[in-house]
């Protein structure tokens, strides 16, 4: 989920989803095909931050399942930082990541627990 002043996300969407999504593939050997994001537009006096992060400022929280190396979730974090620096063109400084991990049984996804599903990628990276 991307959370930002709702103007600076609808003039930047596509580019940061894209951004983000290659950061994904590159550091955790995502597939091309799963893409879920999620914008979340504020209006000003929703979007309470330190006043030196500016309008730009953007929170990215990322809920995964668990089994992640530390090394893949550091490489993560720094390929977004990277990509949305030069790509998007917001300062690292002006970016928040948060990972969340969560077991495959607390998921559920396309009718069964995730926990049950053949995936085409691996989580162990």
């Amino acid at each position: 989920m991307v959370w930002g002043l709702r103007g600076q996300l609808e003039s930047r969407r596509t580019v940061l989803s894209d951004a983000i999504h290659a950061a994904v593939m590159s550091a955790l050997d995502y597939p091309a095909e799963k893409r879920f994001h999620r914008f979340v537009g504020l209006e000003p006096e929703d979007f309470v931050y330190p006043p030196d992060r500016g309008a730009d400022y953007i929170v990215i929280e990322i809920s995964m399942f668990a089994g992640r190396s530390e090394q893949a979730k550091r490489r993560l974090i720094a390929e977004l930082f990277r990509r949305i620096a030069d790509e998007v063109g917001i300062a690292p400084h002006s970016v928040e990541i948060t990972i969340t991990e969560t077991p495959q049984v607390n998921w559920g996804i396309r009718g069964q627990n995730a926990a049950d599903l053949a995936l085409n990628y691996s989580v162990e990276v």
